[in-house]
Parts: structure tokens; C-alpha cells; sequence
């Protein structure tokens, strides 16, 4: 028997809603072909800020990061610089866009609540678990000695030489 598919219209959402104050924003989902080249320029820049480093802000010149916005965003960048939505605001909604199309719901989510500080986005590396985890116990615990019966204390030179035969 063959698989029966639910319309992706019921199943997808093509849209991602950004809250400003009083004032939603609905970021359309870009076309097939731009969605691909919005993918080709931000997969390093995506992985990198996953990773929680800061994107190199160079890799674009202000035309470029322009134009990568206008891609993510669609027609709604035009709305938002008309309804005096300040650049910096703009552009964090570009990223969290740019987010959603290359990485999905979650990771735009996630982005979108950090306020655009990559630190936030990284997952804790291990020092931070440990402080968070309370293991104070685990920095106390002591070290288990040696199972191979030695000592663990360095011969010195006459003990060397008192083996030989």
C-alpha cells in the first residue's frame, strides 16, 4: 500500500510573524531560487553564529548585506523602514529571518530572543555546565589511585641502579 500525503498546505507554515510592539510584521517565505541563494551566502555565516561566534560583518559591504536583508525579508523591508523601524531593528529582523529560511523555526526563535548576541546562541561549553550543574562535589572528588601497583613516585637514580645485576 502506498503512502498517503497530507496536503503540505495544512502541515507548513510559508510565513514567519515577527512582533514589534503593537505591530506584527509576515515575512513571507522567499521564492525557491532565492531561497537557495539566500542558503549559498549565509551557510558559513550561519554555522558560525550557531556556533556563537560573532559573523564577520566584512564578508558583506553595506549593498550586499542590504540586498541579503531584502531577499529574507521580501516586501515587508520596505514596510518597515516606512513605518520608521530604526536599521539596527530591521536588520536583527533580517537575521532572524535569514535564520528561519536557512536553519528553521526554532534556531530563528532562538536568535530572535537573544536580541542578536551570538554568546547566547552557542550551546554552554563545559566549564558553564559544570557551574550550572552545582557539581562542587565533582571539583572535590578525589582521584582514584593506581591499579597497576605502583606508587606513582619517581625512582631515583640510585634505586636504578641497585636493580642491576
Amino acid at each position: 500500500m502506498a503512502a498517503r500525503f497530507e496536503a503540505l498546505d495544512e502541515l507548513f507554515d510559508d510565513s514567519l510573524t515577527l512582533p514589534f510592539g503593537d505591530t506584527e510584521y509576515v515575512i513571507p517565505s522567499p521564492s525557491a531560487e532565492d531561497g537557495l541563494r539566500i542558503q549559498k551566502i549565509t551557510s558559513l555565516a550561519a554555522r558560525l553564529q550557531a556556533g556563537g561566534e560573532a559573523v564577520d560583518t566584512t564578508l558583506l559591504d553595506d549593498e550586499e548585506e542590504r540586498d541579503l536583508l531584502a531577499l529574507c525579508l521580501g516586501p515587508v523591508l520596505d514596510e518597515m523602514l516606512s513605518d520608521g523601524i530604526t536599521w539596527s531593528r530591521a536588520r536583527h529582523a533580517g537575521l532572524t529571518a535569514m535564520f528561519w529560511i536557512v536553519s528553521g523555526p526554532e534556531i530563528a526563535e532562538k536568535y530572535w530572543k537573544t536580541g542578536g548576541d551570538p554568546s547566547l546562541m552557542a550551546p554552554p561549553n563545559r566549564e558553564t555546565r559544570r557551574a550550572k550543574s552545582g557539581s562542587a562535589a565533582a571539583n572535590s572528588t578525589k582521584r582514584r589511585g593506581s591499579t597497576s601497583g605502583t606508587s606513582g613516585r619517581k625512582a631515583t637514580g640510585s634505586g636504578r641502579k641497585a636493580g642491576r645485576t
